[in-house]
């Protein structure tokens, strides 16, 4: 018969944590109860005084990309495979379409890359440049392909940054098809400039990376992004908010009742500006990543912003490049590829660092890093909950135990680790994905190609909101 029987722990969800047994058969959760009784031929597993979660979703993640010039170490099997290392079970990557490329020939390009992920994924599509084709294609991944959020760069002038004409078409199109528009908010044009004006003036190392890219350049994206999506009437979802002034904007949106959502790194959480100031060029360049890394000041206004609500989810953009790819921007920082990790540290920095200081309760911590992206994102309760036919992706968790990050133990190609001897307390036991254990207590035990391709729906059909809108401003004619 086969399947497993989680015997014992504690089921710590979103919204309650209770003891019980969880049954697995068939890849889902078959009961969640306390005494249940294994089957014959179910493999019995003791939780013991393990927290039972459900598994993480990272929602931000490049495996594979191929990017200014290189393509990042892990490919979708070994990025999923430290993913599940660290209790992650599930991604959603991005498929980005060189401008003028269609989005279904880059989709269908991305998907035969991702057909040896050892875990679940879905995918955003990235909205590059505008055409009749690409309005019809967004049509046809949505409706066909399952993909329900499209990507918009406001960043990298003269590669793949949208205008705001494309942002508009897009995010207009986006609605009527029961889709979330995203956004990376920085502008394109000011760091342009910046980067230029930095290398006229001899600033050329790692060191003028975060001068070219200061929080007034994201906030201003942010910003205009969220007034464009205002004026539509479309939902928003700002990714790897990094900044205090980013975190304002929407929190100041969302206080006015606009659906926006944003997305705190595990990276911004913890690290600081400061990386950048390096005499070792290579440990410079590797944290080399947009947004950059910030000044401490903004660590707090985030972590608070994941605490209220203001931040929903927590991510890593995971988009790794080695040293010697690093090294293409010795002369000229802006050609150091753009990357960081984390997908195997993010569960584990996230409790250490938010957990264990008191700003984040148990179930929280499943809200920011499972359950709230896989509401977002239209994958629950499929996803991100411990419940009677979700699917059997769980981490059985050890609140108590400890581990030192370092390179020399990640399972990522990559060959640095921007959490480097931080040692932390509350790491993964066990990982299961799809009701089958694996990662167990060190041992990985992923599998190459067993991920399935996630298809989401749209949303709740909002068509007509435009006229709805325009009907309530329009005045009443007076009758004489």
């Amino acid at each position: 018969m086969g399947g497993l029987l989680i015997r014992g722990g504690t089921v710590v969800n979103a919204d309650c944590a209770r003891r019980a047994d969880v049954l697995c058969a068939d890849g889902v959760i078959a009961a969640v109860a306390e005494g249940l009784q294994a089957p014959p031929g179910v493999e019995v597993l003791d939780a013991g005084e393990l927290l039972v979660l459900p598994g993480g979703i990272d929602p931000h993640t490049h495996m594979q990309l191929p990017f200014m010039g290189t393509v990042a170490v892990d490919d979708f099997y070994t990025g999923t495979a430290a993913g599940l290392a660290g209790g992650t079970t599930c991604i959603i990557d991005f498929v980005i379409p060189d401008p003028q490329e269609p989005l279904l020939g880059a989709y269908r390009k991305w998907r035969g890359w991702a057909e040896k992920s050892a875990a679940d994924y879905g995918f955003h599509v990235a909205v590059t440049w505008w055409s009749e084709q690409v309005h019809a294609d967004m049509q046809t991944l949505v409706q066909q392909e399952g993909v329900n959020s499209f990507k918009h760069f406001m960043a990298y002038k003269n590669a793949i940054m949208a205008d705001d004409e494309t942002l508009v078409n897009s995010f207009r199109r986006a609605l009527e098809l029961g889709a979330m528009p995203t956004v990376h908010a920085e502008n394109g044009e000011l760091v342009f400039q910046l980067q230029k004006q930095l290398f006229e003036q001899g600033i050329r190392g790692p060191e003028a990376h975060p001068l070219s890219r200061p929080p007034a350049v994201e906030a201003e994206a942010a910003q205009r992004a969220i007034a464009i999506a205002n004026v539509l009437d479309v939902p928003l979802y700002v990714v790897h908010v990094s900044c205090a002034e980013s975190a304002e904007a929407i929190a100041q949106a969302r206080s006015r009742g606009q659906r926006v959502f944003g997305e705190a790194l595990a990276g911004h959480l913890l690290i600081d500006a400061s990386v950048y100031r390096s005499a070792d060029y290579a440990s410079a360049a590797a944290h080399v990543m947009s947004p950059p890394f910030r000044d401490k000041r903004n660590q707090e206004v985030l972590w608070n912003a994941l605490q209220s609500g203001t931040l929903q989810t927590t991510a890593t953009d995971h988009c790794v490049f080695c040293a010697p790819q690093k090294a293409l921007g010795q002369e000229d920082f802006r050609k150091i590829p753009n990357g960081c990790g984390g997908i195997e540290e993010r569960l584990m920095v996230i409790w250490d660092a938010g957990v264990n200081t008191g700003r984040l309760t148990p179930n929280e911590f499943v809200a920011v890093t499972s359950a709230n992206a896989a509401k977002i994102f239209n994958l629950y309760p499929r996803k991100g909950v411990v419940s009677a036919g979700a699917d059997a992706d769980l981490v059985l968790w050890d609140p108590h135990g400890t581990r030192t990050l370092s390179v020399k133990t990640q399972h990522s190609r990559v060959d640095y680790n921007v959490f480097e001897g931080r040692t932390v307390t509350g790491v993964p036991a066990y990982t299961v994905s799809q009701g089958k254990v694996v990662y167990a207590r060190g041992e990985l035990r992923a599998e190459r190609g067993a991920g399935r391709y996630l298809q989401r729906p749209p949303f709740s059909p909002v068509f007509g909101a435009l006229e709805r809108k325009a009907k309530l401003a329009r005045p009443t004619a007076v009758k004489r």
